[in-house]
Parts: structure tokens; C-alpha cells; sequence
């Protein structure tokens, strides 16, 4: 067994310059940055009066109008907890509420394999999530197609080289030639092999939550497991208040283990909520509370996120749309609600519409992200490869959402002033009408003072014709193909990989092939 991953611990205004900074810039594959920590304000939206109001709405409507939570065992801990109880329906005292979510840490570690990839989520501390769950791919020769069990292997191998990313997430792509009832398996299989960062469990069924949670244990050891996250896994309420006995099983199997669910509803604007964005954050809101209020009868004390997952729909057509302004806007109200409550929380950077890695794609991409970022987000999920409203991860979206992080994490770290007398001193070196290029301070600096992508094009019309013409979407593939030819495998220790490899070799032979 691993020994427990320590706590790592870094430097509150730690940023992607010096000697880290140069190694990323290098396309060092084993660079990795710390967790990340904001060092600029949040953006509030609207006053704290407006974000009272909100609130005040959201324990009405489960007081009033209640949530359905669809599971006996369920039920019968919100009778004894002293709701309002019948049938499913359950009714929740404001009181009762508030003080169950209070119980909820508001920062917690999430302990990696590799000790130098633990990170910490809350408070001021952020980390990006590929994306999850997508059927299909766009792979590097720009064919989409279904996932398979290789194709997620390179996500995974692509996560753990993409030095800005802090998880390498689970299921990014489905290995669709793998039968459902084994297909778990695989993923956090391929998850915990090719990666040393933290992982996301899985939550469709009761049996395979608690498989996650076994293998979990062979890597980090059972009674580690027990008590300290080291998974993040997402629980969806099905829009409008209907939390489903697969998500409750899921819920119990984790929060009884001390391991993090984002409680999100999976919310449609206009279709499973009213057509209003303020609305609509009231009804999400009280849905989220809800879940995360449940956990804490599960394990109080239990570390959370608090979560969402709202787009807007084209009312024209039902079809969900990705960077929209008022998915940014949701997000702010998101971002001061889980501040009002003190949770930790979860919202997505990089989710779009576009079918390709193309201008649509980026004007997506960045009014998401920076929302995300100014509403304060601590897991920013969907952060690379979403494409197609999640029914595709793009090799190149992938690639170049990898690298624009690593612009994400400068912005996001502030603006430092550590190198400022240095500064002033060369303007007064080089005087009027010279140049700054051979100063000692650049020379120092030269590497990590400003960010420097590789896949972004910046040079002259006539170089980047000689070079191919190539656009932005082909450039990102490359990238992708060069990045899996570097990738070494971060071994698991012998004993503990045949631990695996017996484990689903069991698992494999007690399980149908398909789903009754």
C-alpha cells in the first residue's frame, strides 16, 4: 500500500514564473503547478440585499414546495432529522437547513497518489478539471467518432502532463467498445494508472461507487480511504427538485467515506427552470441546499461542493447553449451564494456549443472562464476538451484549453510586484531612446515575465505561411500528438498495480455484460 499523500503546502502568492514558470514554457512533460490561489477580488454582481433575496426565496420553495428524494434510507434519516415528510416529498425547515449546510468544511485537501499533486479546494484556493462524460471524440486526425478505452488513456495521459491542470478527472471520454456493467472499472483503472493527480469517482450505480471506492483503497489503502478525500465525484439533482435514488445511492456510498460530491443540478434555463436567470439561481440554489444538507446527515462534517451546472436553452429550438452571458451571470450569483454559505464550490470554465475548435469555441471558452474565475469558483470543472455540449472531447480542444490555463492561473494569481525596484532601476539604466533587450533584468526575466504560448500564432503573415498556414484548431492537434509521443507513466508501485489488475479481473467475472 501507498503510503497517505502528505498536504501540500505552498506560497499564498505562488505563480507560474522562476524556475517553474521556465519549465512549462520549456514543455517540461512532469511540470505541474501548486494549487491555485487568487490573489484578485471577486466580482460581485449584484448587492448583498438582491443576494438575501435570493436566498430567502430558495429556503421558501423547500419549505413551502419541498424537494422529492426518491430512496427509503433517504427518507426515513429526513424523518428522524425532523422534516416535513410525505411520501418522497420532502419539506425542510429553514432552521433545520442552514444548520445541517453549516456543518460543511469550508476548505478541504484532496490527497493525490503523488503527494506533490495534492491540492487544496475553498476559500481562495481554485482547481481545473477536465471535462467529463463525453460519448464521442474529435481525435487528431479531425474525425469525430465514438470514445474508446485508448482514447480516454490519452486524456488521462494528456491531464497528467498539462501542468495547469489539477485533476485528471475520470470518465473524460466513454470507452464505448467496453460493456457498461465492466466499463467503471476501466476508467478509474486508466485514471490512477496513468495519472498521479487526483481522480472523480463514479456515480451511476450503488455497486460501482463502492468498486471506486475499493480500488481506491488497494491504491491509497482502506483505512486511509475512509477518512480522507481523495476523489471528487458529481451528483446531479434532476431539475426542477427531484434528487433519484442512483444519485442518493451514489451520495451514501462517498459522504459515508468522507469523500467530496459536488451536489449539482442539472439545470436547463427555460426548460427544467423558469426563463429567468434569477429565477432560476433561486430554484438551482434550493436544490443544491438540499443535497449538500443531505450529506451531512450521511457524515456530518463531511467536506462538499456546492454546485451547478445552468445553460441557457435556445428558445427557438430546446437545444442547451454554452458561453452565454447569462450562464456568466448565473455563475456570479452562484460565486456569492457559496460565499454567503461558506462552501467550497463547483461551476464549469470551458463548457461550449461549438462542434469545433474554432472562433465560436473561444468566444465560449473565455466568457465562461473568466466568470469562473471572477465569481470565485474553487473547482472549475469542464476546463479542457468540452466540445459540443459535452457530447465530444476534441484532442486539439483539449491541447489548446490546456494551454490557455496556464494564462488562466498567471491572471487569476494577481499582479505581483516582487521584481518592481528592479524594474525602475533598468528604466534608469537604459535612459532615453535605447532598448531594454540586453539589461540584467530582462536577462533574468525574460522567460517568465510575461506568458508565452506555443500554440497561438503571433509571428509575421509571411512566417506562419512558410510554416504551413496552419490555423489554430491544427495547431492544437500537433500539440496533442507531441505531448503523447513525451509521455512517460508515473509507475504505480508492482504490488499495488496487480492489486488492480486482480481486482478487475473479479470484478469482471461477477458482473454481466449488459444491463438487465
Amino acid at each position: 500500500m501507498n503510503a497517505p499523500a502528505a498536504e501540500v503546502t505552498e506560497p499564498a502568492n505562488r505563480r507560474s514564473g522562476g524556475r517553474l514558470g521556465r519549465k512549462v514554457l520549456r514543455g517540461a512533460p512532469m511540470a505541474s503547478f501548486p494549487t491555485l490561489v487568487r490573489n484578485i477580488p471577486v466580482y460581485d454582481m449584484i448587492p448583498d440585499e438582491a443576494v438575501e433575496l435570493i436566498h430567502q426565496e430558495s429556503l421558501s420553495i423547500l419549505e413551502e414546495v419541498g424537494c422529492e428524494f426518491r430512496d427509503d434510507e433517504a427518507i426515513a434519516l429526513w424523518k428522524a432529522a425532523g422534516a416535513d415528510v410525505s411520501q418522497t416529498r420532502v419539506r425542510i425547515d429553514r432552521a433545520l437547513l442552514m444548520e445541517l449546510v453549516s456543518k460543511v468544511p469550508s476548505e478541504f485537501t484532496l490527497n493525490a497518489r503523488n503527494p506533490q499533486r495534492t491540492v487544496r479546494v475553498g476559500g481562495k484556493n481554485s482547481i481545473f478539471v477536465p471535462m467529463y462524460g463525453a460519448p464521442y471524440v474529435r481525435d487528431l486526425d479531425n474525425n469525430r467518432r465514438y470514445g474508446t478505452l485508448a482514447d480516454l488513456e490519452n486524456f488521462h495521459k494528456l491531464a497528467y502532463m498539462a501542468p495547469a491542470l489539477h485533476s485528471s478527472s475520470s470518465v473524460i471520454c466513454e470507452p464505448m467498445e467496453i460493456a457498461v456493467p465492466k466499463r467503471h472499472l476501466h476508467i478509474i483503472h486508466s485514471a490512477l494508472k496513468h495519472s498521479d493527480k487526483p481522480f472523480m469517482g463514479i456515480v451511476t450505480s450503488k455497486e460501482r461507487a463502492e468498486d471506486t471506492m475499493a480500488m481506491a483503497g488497494i491504491v491509497f489503502g482502506e483505512d486511509y480511504v475512509r477518512d480522507n478525500p481523495v476523489l471528487v465525484s458529481i451528483t446531479n439533482c434532476n431539475s426542477p427538485l427531484v434528487w433519484d435514488a442512483t444519485m442518493l445511492d451514489a451520495m451514501k456510498v462517498y459522504a459515508r467515506s468522507n469523500q467530496p460530491l459536488i451536489l449539482a443540478p442539472f439545470a436547463l434555463c427555460g426548460a427544467s427552470t423558469s426563463a429567468s436567470a434569477v429565477g432560476a439561481v433561486a430554484q438551482v440554489n434550493a436544490e443544491a441546499l438540499a443535497g449538500v444538507a443531505f450529506t451531512q446527515l450521511l457524515r456530518p462534517g463531511s467536506p462538499q461542493l456546492y454546485g451547478q451546472f445552468m445553460v441557457t436553452v435556445d428558445m427557438k429550438t430546446g437545444a442547451p447553449m454554452g458561453g452565454t452571458p447569462e450562464a456568466a451571470q448565473m455563475m456570479y450569483l452562484m460565486g456569492a451564494l457559496a460565499r454567503k454559505y461558506r462552501l467550497p464550490w463547483r461551476t464549469s470554465g470551458f463548457h461550449v456549443g461549438s462542434k469545433l475548435n474554432d472562433a465560436q469555441a473561444g468566444y465560449e471558452s473565455n466568457m465562461l472562464m473568466h466568470a469562473a474565475i471572477l465569481s470565485g469558483a474553487n473547482y472549475i470543472w469542464h476546463s479542457a476538451g468540452w466540445l459540443e455540449a459535452g457530447l465530444t472531447c476534441g484532442y486539439s480542444k483539449f491541447a489548446t484549453d490546456c494551454e490557455q490555463l496556464v494564462g488562466w492561473y498567471k491572471y487569476a494569481g494577481g499582479l505581483p510586484f516582487d521584481d518592481f525596484k528592479e524594474a525602475m532601476a533598468a528604466i534608469r539604466e537604459v535612459g532615453p531612446q535605447g532598448h531594454f533587450l540586453g539589461t540584467q533584468h530582462t536577462l533574468e526575466h525574460f522567460e517568465s515575465a510575461f506568458f508565452m504560448p506555443s500554440i497561438m500564432d503571433f509571428n509575421s503573415y509571411e512566417q506562419w505561411k512558410a510554416e504551413g498556414a496552419k490555423d489554430h484548431d491544427t495547431r492544437g492537434r500537433e500539440k496533442a500528438r507531441n505531448m503523447l509521443a513525451d509521455y512517460e507513466e508515473p509507475k504505480l508501485d508492482e504490488a499495488i498495480a496487480e492489486g488492480l489488475t486482480d481486482f478487475i479481473a473479479r470484478r469482471e467475472e461477477a458482473l454481466p455484460n449488459s444491463v438487465s
